[in-house]
């Protein structure tokens, strides 16, 4: 799931690791929200808290959202150097590092929610897993060729909307079956991975509330056993410059 680029991929792989990243986010968001009542994901709402936290003169919240944001894009220009770094290297396991180094800091902010009073440790895991989250956006965006967003169900919900118009309107003017099935296919993915992170969001929430700091643990566990098969493979890529980093594709309409 996480050495196959761009077109090398197909759509088993993209919703086979969409929909598992999307379940850890959607958990670490709400877990996130539980502990410190900021969203590490949702930066769209940061941002409309920014604005808002303005208009009434509430500083303290404008600082907590710029820093939220500023650590979430700080995590997205990380993975950036780390994958550019490995392409250069010509090592497609670095994406699979890319999330394996996510989950061995989400152990620490896990291990630091247990041990660290509330005061030290609020603004450290509210910005830690922004900074995380914006780490394992970039990674899934840069390798799925920006079919897949593990964060960002704003854009997957539009693109819900998008591809079941088409498909409905398959039905009154026909279209090709490649093109249909085109359409049930991204339909499917898009569904699939808002599905995963809403249900990840609820078990997140559950489960912060009864274990707490142990539920950052088990999610830094799963993160390890996703990414240690693709981190611990030696292959290499055949054509660095055959091979350039992907960018966003056709299908994908996120903004």
């Amino acid at each position: 799931m996480l050495v196959h680029e761009a077109e090398e991929r197909n759509a088993i792989i993209d919703r086979r690791l969409g929909c598992s990243l999307a379940a850890v986010a959607g958990a670490v968001n709400a877990a996130g929200f539980l502990a410190v009542g900021y969203y590490s994901a949702n930066m769209t709402g940061n941002v409309s808290a920014l604005a808002g936290g303005l208009h009434e003169g509430r500083m303290g919240m404008v600082l907590s959202c710029c820093g939220l944001v500023v650590a979430f894009v700080a995590g997205a220009v990380l993975s950036a150097l780390l994958v550019n770094a490995g392409r250069r290297r010509r090592l497609p396991s670095i994406y699979a590092r890319s999330i394996l180094l996510e989950g061995c800091l989400l152990g620490l902010l896990g291990a630091m929610d247990l041990l660290f009073p509330v005061q030290p440790r609020g603004p450290t895991l509210a910005y830690g897993l922004s900074f995380l989250m914006g780490l394992q956006n970039a990674t899934v965006t840069r390798i799925s060729g920006a079919r897949v967003r593990t964060t960002h169900m704003t854009g997957m919900l539009t693109d819900v909307g998008l591809e079941l118009a088409d498909w409905l309107d398959g039905f009154f003017h026909p279209v090709s079956p490649a093109r249909r099935a085109g359409t049930c296919e991204r339909l499917g993915l898009h569904a699939a991975i808002v599905l995963s992170f809403t249900l990840g969001g609820i078990g997140g929430a559950f489960l912060y509330g009864w274990w707490s700091g142990l539920l950052l643990l088990l999610l830094a566990g799963l993160l390890a056993c996703l990414a240690l098969p693709g981190a611990l493979s030696h292959q290499q890529m055949a054509d660095h410059e055959a091979a350039p980093v992907p960018t966003v594709s056709a299908p994908a309409r996120h903004q």
